[in-house]
């Protein structure tokens, strides 16, 4: 392959910029300075204080008696192991956008036999739909799996209802894509018969990236334990049984952001998850009002994300040149639409971590101003 790639070197002039894009997001200043402490062994006494804190304080904080994993990397990585982990042939995954495509392709890549349960972009997964594919086909899937905010459309899907439909079925296992919503948007993971649920840190949790957070059921570890085809990496045996024994990961992580992880736990725990899903409410429904005022929403009403609005450029305003304009006057910067499908036809606003209302209502008077609205 010839690459067209070239080398640019990075600077150390960059200017500072607000991030309100679909993640990473803005980190509080002294959750960075955790990550200058000085470096420290994996295998380390230390080690296990500090990865034995991050892994029960998110605990406490979504409220799960449930497993919790902590590994280096980013959420796609629970995206492929949950399928390797629990799918031995069949899969069923609802469809509504680009990152729940993803999930599809990843599965048909692993070798799995994949049926989609396609909802057009900016629709919401319904529970009647999951029921009916369900109950009509012949199929007896191992895993049912769904993104419960998809960034691509601004979508919230239903996941709580669709878990309990999938409970109706105790050999099919659900396993939702979290990535941009868990932290942010409250969900009772025990009680909605949620198997697998992941995200990655850089969003509503607020972190630097560098780690994923995986919440796993009982079932889902004993399910495992039957396969021939799990994840070494992101295997749940394998992390959970080393945590066990341990109180350390199985492999090297990313020990300083682990470091900033324990710091930001402390001030969520301190907010609260229910105060911390209000905070995003707030934000999400200022949003939306300001959108509809000026433009519309994309997403089907009832179904609008609480941490990600994308927005309907029905004024046809330059969004690429407005992001720009944006950016170079006020140091702030949202996103585009996703992908070619719709890029210039939407927007997005991450209203997500450590933002509140304030904060959002700077970025659309600074959208305001600068498309003269």
């Amino acid at each position: 392959m010839v690459s067209v790639t070239k080398k640019r070197e990075y600077k150390a002039n960059y200017p500072d910029k607000t991030l309100y894009i679909p993640g990473p997001t803005e980190v509080r200043e002294d959750v960075i300075a955790e990550m200058s402490q000085p470096m420290f062994g994996h295998r380390m006494d230390r080690m296990t204080d500090l990865y034995t804190t991050i892994v029960e304080d998110t605990k406490t904080f979504l409220d799960t008696d449930n497993d919790v994993i902590v590994l280096t990397g980013s959420g796609t990585e629970f995206m492929e192991s949950s399928i390797l982990n629990l799918v031995d042939e069949d899969v069923l995954v609802t469809t509504c956008g680009s990152f729940s495509e993803r999930q599809a392709n990843v599965a048909e890549r692993l070798g799995k036999n994949v049926d989609t349960l396609e909802y057009e972009w900016g629709q919401a997964v319904k529970p009647e739909g999951v029921r009916d594919a369900l109950e009509e086909s012949d199929t007896d899937y191992d895993a049912v799996t769904c993104v419960m905010n998809e960034s691509s459309t601004g979508v919230r899907n239903p996941i709580e209802e669709i878990g309990d439909v999938v409970a109706e079925y105790p050999d099919t296992y659900f396993i939702v894509d979290a990535v941009s919503a868990l932290g942010g948007d409250y969900v009772d993971i025990d009680q909605h018969n949620i198997d697998v649920i992941f995200t990655s840190v850089q969003k509503a949790f607020a972190m630097p990236p560098g780690l994923a957070v995986c919440v796993v059921s009982d079932e889902a570890y004993e399910r495992e334990l039957e396969s021939e085809s799990a994840s070494w990496y992101g295997g749940f045996q394998r992390s959970l049984d080393y945590y066990d024994r341990k109180g350390q990961t199985h492999s090297t992580p990313a020990i300083p952001v682990m470091l900033a992880y324990r710091k930001q736990m402390k001030h969520m725990l301190e907010e609260g998850h229910d105060a911390r899903d209000q905070r995003h409410r707030e934000m999400a429904e200022y949003t939306r009002e300001w959108a509809r005022e000026h433009f519309d929403m994309f997403p089907e009403e009832g179904y609008e994300s609480q941490t990600v609005s994308c927005i309907e450029n029905t004024q046809g305003i330059d969004v690429a040149a407005t992001i720009e304009a944006v950016s170079e006057e006020y140091d702030m910067v949202f996103s585009n639409g996703y992908g070619s499908q719709l890029g210039e036809e939407t927007f997005r606003i991450g209203h997500m971590g450590e933002h509140d209302r304030e904060s959002i209502e700077a970025l659309t008077d600074a959208i305001e101003d600068v498309a003269g609205l």
